[in-house]
């Protein structure tokens, strides 16, 4: 790539970086008590904007330099948080936000990308047994200090691309009748989502365990 296409890249990046500028100065002229409302929208611009800005970066990371997209991915998945573990035969992966909305693409990207290089990693690294005939719960967790009318219904969330993601690493196959998909949301500490990966004949336990109900919405 040309330095003259490299600057206009940059150029556009930086002009998203000061709408995000703005975003954020009226977020915080905003009173969240008397204009929640207000305050919302302003806010889901300003995360949205920041994940543009980071897509950006990192299609232009890719083109101009030789930093391998595997190995950034695998960093930027650290920076996030994403975490994957294994006890008693279940996959707990935890991702450090909420799962974005449907169709917001750059959202979806910010996430999926590093999502999907943490669990190339993974099972690069450990043994792990690929889930014949599985359940996959979402724990949909919110931070208590926020309003609860943040609660979202669940089929507004983006999870088919999530579960491609983790059926593409650890299961045989995520056809109906092999995997169910059960959702549950808990007010928490601070926003993220876990995401269990378990053989079918483990899930009652571990839901009593978990002291949840929790909600089919179908099979995956």
């Amino acid at each position: 790539m040309n330095r003259s296409a490299v600057s206009q890249r940059i150029s556009s990046i930086l002009n998203d970086i000061q709408r995000l500028q703005s975003a954020l100065y009226a977020m915080n002229a905003t009173d969240i008590q008397r204009y929640p409302d207000n305050y919302e929208v302003l806010s889901t611009d300003a995360a949205l904007r920041a994940e543009t800005v980071a897509c950006r970066l990192r299609h232009l990371l890719y083109v101009t330099t030789g930093v391998r997209k595997s190995e950034y991915l695998t960093s930027a998945a650290e920076t996030q948080g994403v975490e994957i573990r294994q006890r008693g035969g279940i996959v707990e992966i935890t991702l450090p936000c909420l799962l974005p909305k449907r169709k917001q693409s750059h959202s979806t990207e910010y996430l999926i990308d590093p999502l999907t290089a943490a669990l190339e990693r993974y099972v690069m690294g450990h043994a792990v047994q690929r889930f014949r005939r599985c359940t996959i719960c979402f724990s949909h967790n919110y931070s208590r200090e926020n309003p609860e009318r943040r609660v979202r219904d669940y089929d507004n969330l983006e999870v088919k691309q999530i579960l491609d993601a983790v059926a593409a690493y650890l299961l045989v196959d995520d056809g109906g009748l092999l995997c169910d998909v059960y959702h549950t949301t808990k007010l928490a500490d601070m926003d993220c989502t876990r995401i269990f990966v378990m053989d079918t004949s483990r899930f009652p336990v571990w839901l009593d365990s978990q002291g949840i109900a929790a909600q089919a919405i179908g099979s995956a």
